[in-house]
């Protein structure tokens, strides 16, 4: 039995399909300038064709907001940045055509590694997926042709690039399982699209199994069997349709409140990050989008967006989603988040540096264009705007008159806005936690970003696997400063919600209902099974467990407060 983590749940009892790609082996040769370019336009014209007939295949099995990496993957092959530094190399320094993609691809994808956001982070396995299949192409390499599988299987492999994840036939492949990965990877993501069982960062898997044997996946505990007993294959059939009853169960919540036994309502809302994922919140019952977002559109762009382009994304999302509220969050980039056209100062801690807010109240050029496409976009939806990364109160303030000065731009304009349009914060600084009460008297609603009021309080980068483990959402001290921001609300009559991951961690619904939180954001994958939860359980049962975890010493003492309520 090997344990890894389960990243899209489910299970499967089936054959192992051992999935081993080509090793590319990048070595710095000197070569003909001429030859190693015309090499590098023709394996990238070979890749585009690569990435057009995945995509191709795909349609009609992944979502829009699946479909839309291979875009992605397409516009880094365009780049005229990455591919000219690529040929730079070449030109510049005499060497091999692989060596020259290695070396550039190495720099945007440490870039993209670094960033807090797992939306962002992941952008490294885009340039990871497209620079090996490019180097393949040089070298005269074949990647596997998925698209053949036509038996039941679970693929096993070191892991699944989001290419390899999109040619998957969920009609043969039952689940897969790889030696690295999280659940933020895209091969994670993809595979809770294609609803097929996953377990990753699995560790050392290839070694251990053979092309055919048999293999049980349980990627609810994230559990991994090779050779298994006929009463193992029994024992987990019967778990994997217990787990399909379920999930087909909840379906009948799609429609329902998020009410306790005991009549508290709550909002669940869902956490986007492009417009095409508004279908996704709306088809599992999210209430409205309690954080899009909208650094896609800087990321994903050779140059600013302009406020048209701004304008029209902000449009779909709230027409979409209307009745239902729409949270933005303003350009949240800068230090750890950098843009190839915009030019970031070097930073010996860019997580405390210049981005966000700071970015934007400095940079007011670029946040007024945002602010006049949003208010624009305001009349066709419920739109609520939050700014991040608020450590001050005159932040909040300066961004606020912001604000209130390109409505006068507009009206003097003649151009219509809603006069209805919430104004809040994140709070993710322990600062503005701490301040709640004040901050609450100016703004309309808080949304607290776990994410980073955990690392920001523990003092420990979350991606450092040195200090992981302070990364605590159940140290009573989180609870605290998340008890202290939602009374703040409360006091001022605003509404508190949550937007980081902590909001849809089934362990944690009990214990937040419980402090009083009044929107959960989460990944829409999340939100039946969080109603599901919240409909079983009593608030006033809930609100003596807070009070009762408050009051605890250590993250270990309040997990085990909370282990009868979680089953």
């Amino acid at each position: 039995m090997i344990k890894g983590i389960a990243a899209s749940a489910g299970i499967s009892v089936s054959k192992v399909f051992k999935l081993q790609h080509p090793v590319v082996n990048v070595e710095r040769r000197e070569a003909n300038v001429d030859e190693e370019i015309k090499k590098l336009a023709d394996a990238i014209t070979a890749t585009q064709n690569d990435i057009e007939a995945i995509k191709a295949n795909a349609v009609g099995r992944l979502a829009d907001e699946e479909l839309a990496i291979f875009d992605a993957h397409l516009m880094v092959t365009q780049d005229p940045e990455f591919v000219g530094q690529i040929e730079e190399v070449i030109k510049s320094e005499n060497v091999n055509a692989e060596f020259a993609v290695n070396q550039i691809a190495s720099t945007f994808i440490g870039m993209f590694e670094s960033m807090d956001d797992p939306y962002f982070r992941e952008r490294a396995a885009d340039i990871k997926d497209v620079t090996y299949r490019i180097q393949t192409h040089v070298l005269g390499l074949i990647i596997p042709d998925l698209t053949t599988i036509n038996e039941e299987v679970v693929i096993v492999a070191e892991d699944l690039t989001p290419s390899d994840t999109a040619q998957l036939n969920r009609d043969f492949v039952k689940g897969f399982a790889t030696e690295i990965g999280g659940r933020t990877s895209h091969s994670a993501i993809m595979a809770r699209s294609l609803e097929i069982p996953a377990v990753v960062g699995a560790g050392a898997l290839l070694d251990k199994c053979e092309h055919g044997q048999d293999i049980i996946l349980d990627a609810i505990d994230g559990v991994i069997i090779f050779n298994p007993s006929d009463a193992q294959k029994e024992e987990y059939a019967a778990k994997g349709q217990a787990f399909a009853d379920h999930k087909e169960s909840l379906k009948a919540l799609k429609d329902a409140e998020s009410k306790t036994t005991d009549g508290h309502v709550v909002e669940l809302a869902g956490n986007i990050g492009t417009p095409k994922d508004v279908e996704g919140v709306l088809n599992n019952g999210g209430e409205g989008v309690g954080l899009y977002r909208t650094e896609f559109l800087y990321m994903d762009a050779s140059e600013l967006p302009s406020e048209e382009d701004q304008f029209v994304a902000y449009k779909e999302v709230l027409e979409n989603m209307a009745p239902g509220r729409v949270v933005v969050r303003t350009l949240d980039i800068g230090g750890d988040k950098e843009l190839s056209y915009l030019k970031f100062p070097h930073e010996m801690n860019p997580f405390l540096g210049y981005r966000a807010i700071r970015l934007c109240l400095d940079r007011t050029d670029i946040f007024r264009v945002q602010l006049r496409a949003l208010l624009r976009a305001s009349v066709y939806g419920k739109l609520s705007i939050m700014f991040p990364m608020i450590a001050t109160l005159q932040e909040f303030r300066d961004a606020k008159a912001l604000v209130e000065d390109e409505k006068k731009n507009l009206s003097k304009e003649g151009i219509a806005y809603s006069d209805d349009i919430e104004l809040g914060m994140m709070v993710e600084i322990p600062a503005a936690a701490m301040l709640a009460d004040q901050f609450a008297k100016e703004a309309d609603f808080f949304s607290i970003g776990t994410n980073d009021l955990i690392q920001y309080s523990m003092a420990a980068d979350r991606m450092n696997e040195k200090v992981s483990y302070l990364y605590q959402p159940y140290n009573p001290s989180i609870l605290r400063l998340v008890k202290m921001t939602i009374d703040g609300a409360h006091k001022e009559g605003k509404w508190c919600g949550m937007c980081g991951e902590m909001a849809g961690d089934e362990k944690a619904i009990p214990l937040l209902l419980g402090l009083g939180l009044d929107e959960f954001s989460m990944s829409a994958s999340s939100i039946l099974e969080a109603r599901r939860i919240i409909r079983d359980l009593s608030f006033a049962e809930m609100q003596k467990l807070a009070e009762e975890a408050l009051n605890k010493a250590t993250t270990e003492e309040v997990l085990e407060l909370l282990s009868q309520y979680v089953k």
